[in-house]
């Protein structure tokens, strides 16, 4: 309710910026839902359409003492899996990689413990049974020190099958494509990112692992004004909330949405082994030292300008301002549905294409696809509607299926597009 009265009171232009005629009652939208909490943090709102930037607007703060800029980059949780994914689509249509040759070819360690039949396409399309986290380190921190998580992917056992089920892989997804786009190509990730994505498309702030000079420029958490009166250590306080949470989880009765899930057939202990490392209490994805880790699933970090600049180039099927980036043929496979049914960690559905997923709206249809993070970040194309979208932040919320805001700012982007298109919005 608290949520509902912030955004029918607030302001419909608080937030700098440009924006087209034609996509007004966007930037409207994201000023309300920003705007009654722009002393905790900051956003950023990029909309492509039919090639040309149409909205580029921000607002509030990157951290407390400085105020959110044009190109502020930002951790994106795993909105950045679409953005390594679309790399690997990239080297694919370069013949560094095939979707269907086993990984093992590329790396041959890989094949141990039953994974010589993995292919590129399973680890993409979250079919390759590599979505153990929670028992294969023994804890957090390991997931900073890139090589050693390579041999930790390269010899974990995968709990099914490939192609035989499908778990949406939290964590395991970026050392997995990650891992075999540098075994084929043998260089560096970071070297990879800049040669093939950065610098054809002029990109301000993309990386997996943030260069050290560049830390400073980065969005954070800003603690709350309580939080900085009573000095309480961030950290501390995140063991606190932690140990309690998990104290109650144990002693109490299994919720309604608890029930639900086990009904409907989903483990619960999946979503855990998937989601949750021992030792997160200790580990901080907005530390310097994380910042500058690769951690490709999780702590990529992107302005809104990149992010809907790559997903541009995607909803004009891999070409831009005269390149191709993604040949007809690999763009016609990256698109296409591998798994349409509920996975073992996702609470719905998701229609995994090639390292992306549906477009989540609020009704909105469309053959579009993106990748959202856990903090409600996103970044989507269409491109049947030649349309691409991104929206960052540096609040502290969470969720696995993405933030209301993510779901009804790409809902108004899609009507916007069709009234354009169309002559009419319409709601479905």
């Amino acid at each position: 309710m608290q949520a509902l009265k912030e955004y029918l009171f607030a302001q419909k232009n608080n937030y700098q910026g440009t924006v087209e005629e034609a996509f007004q009652d966007l930037a409207a939208q994201f000023s309300r839902m920003q705007d009654a909490r722009t002393h905790l943090g900051g956003a950023a709102l990029v909309v492509y359409f039919k090639g040309q930037k149409v909205v580029d607007i921000w607002t509030g703060k990157k951290s407390a003492e400085e105020a959110w800029q044009s190109n502020t980059p930002s951790v994106c949780y795993s909105t950045g899996k679409g953005v390594l994914a679309t790399l690997a689509h990239i080297l694919v249509s370069e013949g560094f990689l095939d979707y269907d040759t086993p990984v093992a070819a590329y790396w041959p360690e890989f094949a141990q413990y039953g994974k010589s039949d993995i292919t590129l396409r399973h680890m993409l399309s979250h079919r390759s049974g590599l979505y153990d986290i929670r028992n294969i380190i023994e804890t957090a921190s390991e997931m900073a020190d890139w090589p050693h998580m390579l041999n930790v992917i390269a010899q974990a056992k995968p709990r099914f099958e490939p192609t035989t089920d499908a778990a949406y892989q939290p964590l395991t997804f970026g050392w997995q494509v990650g891992g075999v786009i540098e075994k084929a190509t043998g260089r560096p990730l970071a070297e990879l990112m800049q040669h093939y994505l950065v610098e054809p498309l002029a990109l301000d702030h993309a990386f997996f692992g943030v260069p050290e000079h560049q830390l400073s420029e980065v969005a954070r958490l800003i603690p709350k004004k309580k939080q900085v009166e009573r000095a309480v250590d961030t950290s501390a306080q995140e063991n606190s909330q932690i140990q309690a949470t998990k104290k109650r989880t144990e002693t109490r009765n299994p919720s309604i949405f608890d029930r639900l899930l086990q009904l409907s057939g989903q483990n619960l202990q999946d979503f855990q082994d998937g989601m949750i490392p021992k030792g997160m209490r200790k580990f901080s994805f907005f530390s310097d030292d994380v910042l500058q880790a690769i951690i490709p699933a999780a702590t990529g970090v992107f302005s809104a300008n990149s992010l809907a600049k790559i997903y541009a180039m995607l909803a004009n099927q891999g070409q831009w301002q005269g390149q191709t980036l993604i040949t007809p043929q690999v763009f016609e496979s990256l698109s296409k549905i591998q798994y349409k049914k509920r996975d073992r960690i996702m609470p719905l559905p998701m229609n995994w294409r090639l390292g992306y997923h549906r477009i989540l709206t609020l009704g909105k249809s469309s053959q579009g696809f993106g990748h959202i993070g856990f903090n409600g970040s996103g970044a989507w194309c269409d491109p049947q509607r030649d349309l691409s979208f991104a929206y960052t932040h540096n609040f502290a919320t969470g969720s696995i299926t993405g933030d209301y805001r993510l779901w009804g700012l790409t809902q108004e982007t899609l009507r916007c597009a069709d009234k354009a298109l169309k002559g009419r919005k319409g709601w479905l």
